[in-house]
């Protein structure tokens, strides 16, 4: 069987810095969903306070509306693995771990990330694996730009670099079939980047392409159901999860994560392109 060819949209460094401001709408939003997470809190509080963020900055939750989803966020908790819908009955309470993933549009570009909280006093070991998969997320933006860099890289460079980052750290479940996309004036776009695999296949890395890679992985198995909702996502096995995710585009000196307040300078250092401010 012939497979479909891919529609990889490459952007300009213009284009880039307008991805640039609606990446910092998404990470004030989260910054506040951060900052009031507390045991007896509602998601749909939470959900409350990020599209306030959202709009207020002129921009739109990208979410809300998406193929019917009614949520300006996605709020996942404990064995829901990704987009969680937010509700009012649905409250936080000590040692909960929520995934918070947003959205936002702003002059027609898009910014997508995502976090991993505890909620009060929360497992170390639930700790950990958040930082496991966050450590992991950068560790694939860190391939990417070197392999745009050498011009020898390809996509699944990506993926390899999240899963041995992932392996090395522990035995955690890589879920199965979900990861990243690209992403510009659609919040979806091609192509689907996994959070496993061999290196060197698939399209080159190459300035211009825009990313969002989003690890997600478990206490337990890899393995995922989806709820009647016909949304949210949860482990099959029960066990708990974590899904951290940020925005990033390669430019002709290095990689720029748009969803970082940094451009992820700290996590990336030399890597990150000079032509940011």
């Amino acid at each position: 069987m012939r497979r479909a060819q891919l529609d990889i949209q490459l952007k300009t460094p213009e284009q880039i810095e307008l991805m640039r401001g609606a990446g910092l709408v998404v990470a004030a939003a989260l910054d506040a969903m951060r900052a009031a997470i507390e045991p007896g809190i509602a998601t749909a509080d939470l959900d409350a306070i990020a599209e306030k963020v959202i709009r207020d900055a002129g921009a739109i939750p990208s979410f809300k509306g998406y193929q019917g989803f009614p949520a300006s966020i996605c709020s996942s908790v404990n064995d829901q693995v990704v987009h969680g819908i937010p509700s009012a009955q649905q409250v936080l309470r000590e040692g909960d771990l929520i995934s918070l993933d947003c959205g936002a549009i702003l002059d027609g570009w898009h910014g997508d990330s995502a976090i991993t909280v505890g909620v009060g006093e929360t497992d170390p070991a639930l700790l950990k694996m958040a930082q496991v998969a966050e450590d992991a997320m950068w560790a694939g933006i860190a391939a990417a730009a070197r392999g745009s860099a050498n011009g020898r890289g390809h996509l699944t460079d990506i993926s390899f670099n999240v899963e041995k980052a992932v392996r090395k750290a522990g035995r955690y479940g890589i879920v199965d079939g979900y990861g990243g996309h690209g992403i510009g004036t659609e919040m979806h776009q091609d192509p689907h980047v996994l959070n496993y695999g061999k290196p060197g296949k698939g399209p080159r890395l190459q300035p211009g392409l825009c990313l969002a890679i989003e690890p997600m992985i478990t206490l337990g198995s890899p393995r995922t159901a989806e709820l009647s909702d016909g949304w949210t996502v949860v482990t099959r096995d029960g066990s708990l999860a974590a899904h951290v995710e940020h925005t990033m585009c390669l430019l002709d000196d290095g990689v720029w994560v748009t969803t970082a307040h940094d451009g992820g300078r700290a996590r990336l250092g030399d890597l990150v392109t000079s032509k940011q401010p």
